[in-house]
């Protein structure tokens, strides 16, 4: 049975806030409701991304000389209903959440991580297996299990997915699991709970970074094309100069700003934010017709 894209979800109830407080009364084309509402899609263990988003946060709250509200958000379902619903001004997206959060909350990528030389970062989905793995290729995952993270993942999901289909298989003919996200998806796999898992290059200089993966005992089988960085979007229905004041301040944060939270996405040494726009993630627009996937999937 296929899984929608995006089923309904609620935000996490955990909210942390930077910055001073605020209110209503404190309104200004840079303070719309007296705060900034900033969602960061859960890409990582809460425990590592929660502190540095953080401090992404605080950075952006001093620029804009506002509060900024940070909630990593339930999974990414719940992060494009929250700001569908008019409950985020400014999200980080996976770069296929963005595709739909673009249609659905009019969602506009404005920034996104850049390397020590100014130009945008990007990272890769793959496909693993331990060394001893008799499964050297996509098309041996015929009747084995793979683990995927979670629904709407543009590494975790969807171009596993593809690379499936490009290798002439159905979906039904391998066991997907999904883990319920990247760092689960990788527990399924070196807990020996699978035969397969996908592990994109950021989780994979995350877990060896914290010493959770040793990539000489595993095997990769499948790696995709690069994938553009996750965008920084604002709500397209907010006012402009607000939209403008925001992708200004983000532009101008120093790198140690990002430098936490742009580790986590495998961006290391980090530069400041670069601009981005909707044709930057065109092959995620791409991929999502590739697959058939539809509002309708949301």
């Amino acid at each position: 049975m296929r899984i929608p894209l995006f089923a309904a979800a609620a935000l996490s109830a955990a909210l942390v806030l930077a910055g001073c407080g605020a209110s209503a009364e404190n309104a200004s084309p840079t303070c719309p409701n007296g705060e900034v509402r900033f969602g960061v899609e859960p890409f990582e263990d809460p425990q590592k991304l929660t502190p540095a988003a953080k401090v992404l946060a605080d950075a952006l709250s001093e620029q804009l000389s506002c509060s900024v509200e940070l909630s990593i958000t339930e999974d990414y379902s719940a992060e494009v209903l929250a700001m569908e619903n008019g409950r985020l001004d400014i999200a980080i997206f996976g770069p296929l959440g963005y595709v739909f959060a673009s249609k659905r909350a009019d969602a506009e990528a404005i920034v996104s991580f850049g390397d020590a030389q100014g130009a945008l970062s990007t990272y890769t989905a793959g496909i693993w297996v331990p060394a001893d793995s008799p499964i050297t290729s996509v098309e041996q995952l015929r009747g084995h299990t793979l683990a995927l993270g979670s629904v709407g993942s543009t590494s975790g999901d969807a171009l596993p997915r593809k690379a499936i289909a490009d290798a002439g298989l159905k979906e039904a003919d391998v066991r997907i699991d999904y883990a319920g996200g990247h760092p689960e998806a990788l527990l399924a796999l070196t807990n020996g709970k699978v035969d397969a898992a996908q592990l994109n290059s950021q989780q994979q200089a995350s877990a060896t970074a914290a010493g959770t993966f040793d990539a000489s005992k595993y095997r990769q089988v499948w790696k995709s094309e690069p994938i553009p960085n996750d965008p920084i979007t604002v709500r397209g229905d907010l006012d402009p100069a607000f939209k403008q004041a925001v992708r200004d301040a983000l532009l101008n944060l120093p790198p140690k700003a990002v430098g936490d939270i742009g580790a986590l996405l495998d961006v290391s040494p980090p530069g400041k934010l670069v601009p981005v726009d909707e044709k930057t993630y065109q092959p995620l627009f791409d991929l999502a017709t590739t697959l058939g996937l539809t509002e309708g999937d949301v």
